[in-house]
């Protein structure tokens, strides 16, 4: 997306970009928020996420977070300071958690958002999503720490003598 007009530095130019891309998508903080207690109202009913969810043991407390987790991500507000990877760790969640959340998520934005806040939506939250599930498979030992290192060419090149 290409700035209308210059944006300035700082907190004004937070705040620029937030105004541009909530005009661009029709997204807000309230519409976020209102979205956000939905899709917890249909993740809390749920068979598989219910339980997860069930854990919170203060809503008000977690809406709040999420949302500004969500501001941020979406409105680029800065709002959100935390860790949610680690927020993630210790739940038992498996891949079938991520799909489903990702479905439930992505069916609650499509009836809360135009056509272009649902688009950024859901696309931050597949990366998100992702980025969890790996997250967490690499604590679990699930997935290595690391890539295997590139292996050398068996002659000729640089560092076959070795």
């Amino acid at each position: 997306m290409q700035p209308s007009a210059p944006i300035p530095e700082g907190a004004a130019r937070r705040a620029a970009l937030s105004a541009e891309i909530a005009a661009a998508t029709g997204l807000s903080d309230a519409g976020i928020t209102a979205l956000l207690r939905d899709f917890y109202a249909r993740a809390r009913a749920d068979d598989l996420l219910g339980p997860v969810f069930a854990r919170v043991a203060h809503w008000d407390d977690h809406i709040a977070k999420v949302s500004d987790f969500w501001s941020s991500v979406a409105l680029m507000t800065g709002r959100y300071h935390g860790q949610p990877m680690r927020a993630h760790f210790g739940l038992g969640l498996t891949p079938a958690h991520f799909a489903r959340w990702l479905a439930l998520f992505s069916a609650t934005v499509a009836e809360h958002c135009t056509e272009a806040g649902a688009a950024l939506l859901t696309a931050r939250a597949r990366t998100i999503a992702s980025s969890l599930e790996m997250g967490i498979a690499v604590a679990d030992g699930v997935l290595p720490t690391r890539h295997t290192p590139p292996q050398r060419p068996a002659s000729g090149g640089a560092g076959a003598d070795a």
